[in-house]
């Protein structure tokens, strides 16, 4: 979504108005993708008119719209307005197991959740609102160490991935989650599609950098936007997948591959 659909300085998506609107007139689903929380993107949603579904905090949560499908989903429940399929664990389990591992592992963390909401502003150049929205998580815990040098820090990612968690440094965070994989969550959502629609579907992924480059393996039709950061034309990663990189970067790029792949 971000540096794709939305301009990620700007938050503008004028650049691909054409796309949405040819998308929604031809009834084609388009899913958002994004390391953000539900709170987060809601307000992007409503911004675009999107009523399909979305995969939210690095593939911690699907999330489908009330009486989407018109069959069960298996593994959902009821999440507000929402019908959700939760890959990661519970963020308070999340939180509870972030803290213990840093005390076994001799190692300070301070993650969303020892924050105040001031605090959280002024970490992330956020405003107070937005800082509120960003704080409302469901699966993955930001965080960054307070004091710990490289080999603890080593050591605190290994007991980590000994209990089934994963720390992963993303910028100007560590994230901290369980499940959380947007390849699994794309995947899956694009079997569901198959299985409810009863047709052969082909799932096209445009990812923004890459960090998209893991997702975008599973789809059928994978397309980087590079920005002049790559050359354009075809790659072959190291799984097999050829990804297009496309010539142009942001919106623009994007409703450029969209026209051009529904044309």
């Amino acid at each position: 979504m971000e540096g794709a659909i939305f301009d990620p300085r700007s938050g503008s998506y004028t650049d691909a108005e054409e796309a949405l609107s040819e998308l929604n007139l031809r009834k084609i689903p388009l899913i958002l993708m994004t390391p953000h929380t539900r709170a987060e993107i809601e307000p992007w949603r409503r911004k675009i008119g999107h009523g399909h579904p979305f995969i939210t905090e690095n593939g911690g949560g699907i999330f489908f719209p009330d009486g989407y499908l018109n069959v069960k989903i298996p593994g959902s429940f009821r999440n507000g307005r929402y019908l959700c399929i939760a890959q990661g664990r519970p963020y308070a389990e999340v939180c509870s197991a972030l803290d213990d591992i840093a005390e076994e592992c001799g190692v300070g963390v301070a993650g969303f959740h020892h924050m105040s909401l001031k605090e959280i502003a002024e970490n992330t150049g956020l405003r107070a609102r937005d800082a509120e929205l960003a704080r409302s998580r469901e699966f993955d815990e930001p965080f960054y160490f307070t004091s710990a040098d490289e080999a603890a820090i080593k050591k605190f990612v290994e007991a980590a991935k000994l209990k089934g968690y994963s720390a992963r440094q993303g910028g100007q965070f560590w994230h901290f989650s369980s499940g959380c994989d947007p390849a699994r969550a794309a995947r899956n959502l694009a079997e569901l599609f198959r299985e409810a629609t009863r047709t052969k579907l082909r799932a096209v992924g445009i990812g923004a950098s890459a960090e998209d480059v893991p997702w975008l393996q599973v789809m059928d039709q994978p397309i980087l936007l590079s920005g002049g950061r790559a050359i354009p034309g075809e790659i072959n990663t190291h799984h097999g997948k050829t990804i297009i990189i496309a010539a142009t970067a942001g919106p623009a790029g994007w409703n450029e591959t969209v026209l051009d792949i529904i044309s």
